[in-house]
Formats: C-alpha cells, structure tokens, sequence
C-alpha cells in the first residue's frame, strides 16, 4: 500500500502560493509520496472552506507540481466533466503527461457544484446529461490517444471532426484514466468499463469493502478483469494531522486486505512541507509495510 497526497486548500496567500507548494514538492518526494494531487473546482468547495477562498486553476497547478517533481505521479481529483470541451481535455492532460515525462492521470467525474458553473457561466446540465457527457468523454479521450484512429467522434452531445492528439502521450498505451465517485448504478459501471483507476471517498473500510465488491460485479458484466483497475480511496479521519503515525498506520491496517493500492490523505491548512516531513514522511515507510 502507498500514500498520496491531495492538496484542496490553497490559503497561503498569492505571494506564498508558489514558493510553499514548490517546497511541498521537495518534501512529497523525499517522504516517498506516490501521488500528488489538486483539487479541481472553479470555486472552493462549501464545507471545505468558504467559496471566495484561494482556488486556482487545476491543471495550470500540476504543470507547475510537474516542474517540481520527478517521480510522483499527477492528477486532478477529479475534474468534473463539464469544466472543459473533452478534446480540449485530452490535449490539456497529454501535454501534462508529456511534459512530466509520462506521469499523468486524468482523474474525472461527473460534476455536482452547481454554484460554481452559475458563478461563472459554464452550462450545468441534469445529472443523467452529465452521465452521458462523461461516458462519451471517455471514449472521446480513448480514442484521442489512439495513434490509429485520428477520424472522427459523433456522439449525442459531442462532434469532433479530427481526434488528432500530437504530440502523443508518453505514458502507454495512454495517461492513465481515474473515475472518481460512489454511485453504484453508474459511476462504477463506467470505471469498469473505462476506468485504469478509481477513487473512492467514502468514510470507512466497511464501505470501501461495499464499492469494490460492486464494481467487481460490474467488471463481470462487462467483461473486464477486476484486477486490471487501480484501487484508490481518499482517507476522511483526522489522524493524519494530529501527527499520530502509530495510530495511522493501525488505521491503514483495516484497508490492507482490500486490494487497495493508494491511501489518498487531505492535506490541511497552512505550511504543506513542514506538515508533509512532520507527519508524512515518518508514516510513508509504515504505509508501505501494510499488507
């Protein structure tokens, strides 16, 4: 098992931002961090701050991770799929996997905060829309990054005359795809289908047990062998930041025989790489020792 860190608040102020994250960079990859993480939203989210704080624009801010980084692996988590014309989307995250030398996931879903498209004027359709919207996303993004395929899509939402993508990805076959979400019905029928990865942010072991017990059953509907998916969850307990590694890593134990691959953990307020060598790094080596 690893850990990850996923970076959702940004209140450093404008001339702290980027000399802090940079040092937050140093420091995630001398504790060993196998993936790093922006938050992608227009606004902040309501519950995890206030709407007018500090929240800038994803993918500008994991080039800017990328320049600082040498091994960690990149991604949004997640960016909704009405942010960006998929075609658009896919050339956004191969010049991120490129760039980076290979180490871009695109980390999607389906959208749900409404104020932020009406703050800023970006469509915000039904959610069943939003559904389709994503699964033909995906298959745009799929076919983006198919060398032998440049013709192309007609989809019910989405035309695109050309899927040409140059240059091409680094990563093979493609960046890797990351669906994040719970919904049983559809988001874990489309990571079955679609998905390299998942990410689940749901509170306890018990319920991550559930969601992949579900998305097995959808993997064996369609065909898809279960074990072909990476298996994420983003960690919701406080223990991280109280700096407690022995009673982390007693935590972690309870996810050890899911099969996840990643324990994603919310960094908090404040000095990332004085938190990041106080309490990640001592529980990176703990983590990894967890099976």
């Amino acid at each position: 098992m690893r850990l990850g860190v996923h970076i959702s608040r940004f209140n450093q102020g404008a001339a702290r931002l980027g000399p802090d994250l940079a040092a937050a960079c140093v420091a995630a990859e001398a504790a060993g961090v196998s993936w790093l993480s922006a938050m992608d939203h227009y606004f902040q989210m309501e519950g995890n701050g206030s709407p007018d704080d500090a929240m800038p624009e994803c993918y500008t801010t994991l080039g800017f991770l990328a320049a600082h980084t040498s091994t960690i692996q990149l991604g949004a988590l997640v960016t909704g799929v009405t942010y960006r014309h998929p075609g658009l989307l896919a050339k956004i995250v191969t010049t991120l996997d490129v760039l980076s030398g290979g180490r871009a996931t695109l980390g999607i879903g389906a959208a749900w905060y409404e104020r932020e498209h009406r703050g800023l004027g970006v469509p915000f359709p039904p959610l069943a829309e939003r559904f389709e919207r994503l699964e033909e996303t995906l298959r745009i993004c799929h076919q983006m990054w198919d060398a032998d395929d440049n013709g192309p899509f007609d989809g019910k939402h989405y035309r695109l005359a050309e899927t040409l993508c140059s240059p091409a990805p680094l990563s093979t076959p493609h960046p890797e795809i990351m669906i994040g979400g719970n919904g049983e019905l559809k988001t874990l029928r489309l990571a079955a289908r679609y998905a390299d990865a998942c990410n689940f942010l749901v509170p306890s072991p018990a319920e991550v047990a559930h969601k992949l017990d579900v998305l097995r059953r959808h993997c064996d509907d369609v065909g898809r062998d279960y074990a072909d998916i990476r298996k994420t969850t983003v960690y919701l307990g406080s223990t991280p930041k109280d700096g407690d590694v022995d009673a982390f890593a007693k935590e972690l134990a309870d996810y050890s025989g899911l099969g996840l691959d990643t324990v994603v953990v919310m960094a908090p307020d404040g000095d990332l790489a004085e938190w990041i060598e106080r309490v990640v790094a001592p529980t990176t080596e703990r983590v990894a020792e967890v099976d």
